[in-house]
């Protein structure tokens, strides 16, 4: 693998982490909030605020750099040659881990939480029917939603690759306007906000990824403080597009630079996390379920004491991604070894089958 390639296999990897961390916090302090006080109720609270203004830094740049990933599927290869890797592998992974963690997270909320009340059409996992889970699959209300933007995006941008400038500019204007307006399905929502970026890397990653190598930081200050001071003040004022495009450059020029001045290692954290971020992506919701719920039930009961719960508090977010990561890599080598990796890969049968259409 090429150095280019482990550098942006990096920012992947940093990107599933922030996924990780941003489910670890959601499923975690807003439940402790309510009956925590002083310093832990601080803690807590913190983890919170700072999930969400991580929001600008998190997607965008993870959906700019799975567009430009594609790049040769959007320009030069025909349709009925993208069905397979583009398409049916990754709606085959969507449909299947849609239904593995509708069983698994209702099985583990039943278990170690059945007098919690979870609304069953806010996410799929949660549904109580089988139409309940069709719908909210369908609303992209489920926490794989990016695998479902992936189908829709390629679709739209292999389609409409003849008409990039307007339908880009169209996409960027609908950005600003669901920050105002947004859909009344929150997976939906994130579906149509982060189309631009996709675009952006699939249509122009090639020309703005140059752009980025040689634009020179210490020769344009001015530019990018004046960058900085409109984005941040757009995004004060619920307007994060300008912080998030200026966030995609800047995490790309940051790993970019790095990897000029020590070359990144294959064997490095982050360019593993990177070469599997399916495998953790698909896995990590239900153990992060069964992880929070634990936890939580542990401190309700008592048994965990108050200075061992500030440590969990201070930390919780890293502890379930290391644990996350570990058990998403486990799973991924378990189905290559015992199972043809059909947890991750559509049955060779079912792909031969759709290859012959």
């Amino acid at each position: 693998m090429k150095n280019k390639q482990l550098w942006i296999n990096h920012i992947k990897g940093l990107c599933i982490c922030l996924v990780v961390i941003y489910h670890s916090v959601i499923t975690f302090y807003p439940h402790l909030v309510q009956f925590q006080t002083g310093f832990p109720e601080y803690v807590a609270k913190s983890w919170i605020y700072l999930n969400l203004y991580l929001a600008p830094f998190r997607m965008p740049v993870f959906f700019f750099i799975s567009g430009f990933l594609i790049t040769r599927y959007i320009d030069a290869v025909q349709w009925r040659d993208c069905v397979d890797k583009r398409l049916w592998n990754i709606f085959y992974v969507l449909l299947l881990w849609g239904v593995l963690q509708w069983l698994g997270i209702s099985l583990i909320n039943q278990w170690l939480a059945p007098d919690l009340v979870r609304n069953p059409t806010s996410n799929a996992a949660y549904s109580e029917t089988l139409i309940q889970f069709a719908t909210s699959m369908a609303k992209a209300s489920t926490s794989l939603w990016y695998l479902y933007a992936l189908v829709l995006y390629f679709l739209v941008f292999k389609s409409l690759r003849q008409f990039r400038v307007p339908v880009i500019l169209m996409l960027l204007a609908v950005n600003v306007v669901i920050s105002f307006a947004p859909l009344p399905w929150w997976g939906m929502n994130s579906v149509v906000r982060n189309m631009c970026y996709y675009g952006l890397g699939a249509w122009f990653g090639t020309q703005l990824m140059t752009a980025m190598k040689e634009f020179n930081l210490r020769q344009h200050p001015l530019i990018c403080v004046a960058a900085a001071l409109v984005s941040v003040a757009l995004y004060l004022v619920n307007v994060p597009l300008v912080i998030s495009l200026v966030s995609i450059f800047v995490i790309m020029k940051l790993f970019y630079v790095l990897d000029n001045w020590r070359e990144s290692r294959a064997d490095a954290f982050l360019n593993i996390v990177g070469t599997n971020t399916i495998a953790i992506y698909t896995t990590h919701r239900i153990v992060i379920e069964a992880l929070s719920l634990f936890t939580l039930g542990q401190i309700s009961a008592g048994r965990i004491s108050d200075n061992l719960l500030l440590a969990i508090l201070m930390v919780y977010p890293f502890v379930s991604l290391a644990i996350c990561t570990v058990l998403g890599l486990g799973f991924r080598k378990l189905s290559r070894a015992a199972f043809g990796d059909m947890f991750f890969s559509p049955p060779a049968k079912l792909v031969t089958a759709t290859q012959a259409r």
